[in-house]
């Protein structure tokens, strides 16, 4: 007979099958059990056909998986630990050295620094394109070209680029188009088939530590095709570099996937509402809010998303040119509801100024206004609360 301490690690009790509750099973595995040598061999860690290793995926993480797929119209998605590792397995599936990437202007600044920093190490170029422009990604494509980022909206100017027209002109010369959807979560338009139209991009990634999560406590990112062949390069470097999520943030957005829709269109009316009042205010330049018509791109983004008429929770606003930038400051330090901190998507109203004058690009180039830019991202607490925060920082400039 076993010792206690054997019998307790090979304890032969298997609770029985068809069990079922609101929330799956959670499995945490690195190593998985074969029944036999021939299983082990037979077992492929690319499909989802059966399990080889934690980091090639658990019923638990497979589960996560198969609901971001049907969200954003995918049909393969693969976990990474945050957006920005999605927007780095994404760049090292697709390029090589000698090879050129094309990214937005006005695109999430982490994704430029990955192109100055670790692709460029590599031998990989990166160039800028007007977001706003189709003919000017049209006249930077070359034959290096090998992948275009596109994004909607604009990361802090939220200005809406016409995404369609941006995927033909790539689609028309073979080039693979990655979208950074975190904006529009897979509710806000539909990225692998814009208005019905059977087109759309080839990826789209999405920083789940946003509206997925819902909580601001958890990093983990998503990477979503359609395209077979482009999941089984995604899937090969994603094996190479060693990428894995904790189960128990599975756990968490597995939980909180179901509000998703519930959440997202509450943090859109309180934003809307919100952005629609800081219009009348004299202390304001502009306000940039896609559902804005005074907004860079609002008729893309009517196009676009008009049929969910959903535009987010984030929206920002350029202080009139009298204030400066220490003014600008006291407003945000005075808020009280609105807290600093970077990210969205969560419970509390976060608030983040910028300094125009450094973000060095064609955006900015093109950007009517010198004044101080601060980016509001809205929670879900009520929305005259929020208001009157406002109101109050206001008088204080």
């Amino acid at each position: 007979m076993s010792k206690p301490s054997t019998t307790l690690i090979h304890h032969p009790y298997t609770p029985p099958a068809n069990f079922a509750a609101p929330q799956p099973g959670i499995y945490k595995a690195s190593t998985v059990f074969f029944a036999d040598v021939a299983a082990m061999r037979a077992r492929d860690w690319k499909t989802k056909a059966g399990y080889t290793y934690g980091l090639h995926g658990t019923p638990t993480t497979f589960t996560l998986e198969e609901r971001l797929a049907t969200l954003e119209g995918g049909t393969e998605c693969l976990l990474v630990p945050s957006g920005l590792a999605a927007i780095s397995l994404v760049s090292f599936a697709f390029l090589k050295s000698g090879d050129e990437v094309l990214i937005p202007d006005n695109a999430y600044g982490p994704n430029k620094a990955l192109a100055t920093g670790e692709l460029a190490n590599f031998g990989i170029t990166h160039r800028m394109y007007d977001a706003m422009n189709p003919a000017d990604l049209a006249a930077k494509l070359s034959d290096r070209t090998r992948l275009v980022w596109v994004e909607a909206a604009g990361s802090v100017t939220m200005e809406f680029p016409d995404l369609p027209a941006l995927v033909n002109v790539c689609r028309a010369r073979g080039v693979v188009t990655a979208l950074d959807n975190t904006w529009g979560a897979g509710l806000a338009f539909a990225p692998f088939d814009f208005n019905g139209s059977g087109q759309g991009v080839d990826v789209s990634v999405h920083a789940l530590t946003k509206y997925p999560s819902g909580g601001g406590d958890v990093l983990m990112g998503s990477v979503v095709t359609r395209d077979d062949r482009l999941h089984r390069a995604l899937k090969l470097t994603h094996m190479r570099m060693g990428f894995g999520v904790g189960v128990g943030d599975v756990e968490t957005l597995l939980r909180s996937l179901p509000s998703i829709g519930l959440r997202y269109a509450a943090h859109d009316r309180s934003a809307r509402e919100l952005a629609r009042w800081l219009s009348g205010r004299d202390e304001i330049a502009q306000v940039l809010h896609p559902a804005l018509e005074e907004s860079p791109g609002h008729a893309n983004w009517r196009a676009l998303c008009g049929a969910s008429d959903l535009a987010a929770g984030l929206f920002s606003i350029v202080f009139d040119e009298q204030f400066s930038t220490e003014q600008v400051d006291r407003f945000c330090d005075s808020l009280k509801l609105f807290r600093l901190g970077y990210s969205w998507g969560g419970p509390v109203s976060l608030v983040v100024p910028y300094d125009i004058g450094l973000m060095r690009d064609q955006a900015v180039a093109r950007w009517p206004h010198k004044g101080t830019l601060v980016r509001f991202s809205v929670g879900l607490e009520d929305v005259e609360d929020l208001r009157a925060d406002l109101q109050q920082a206001l008088a204080r400039l």
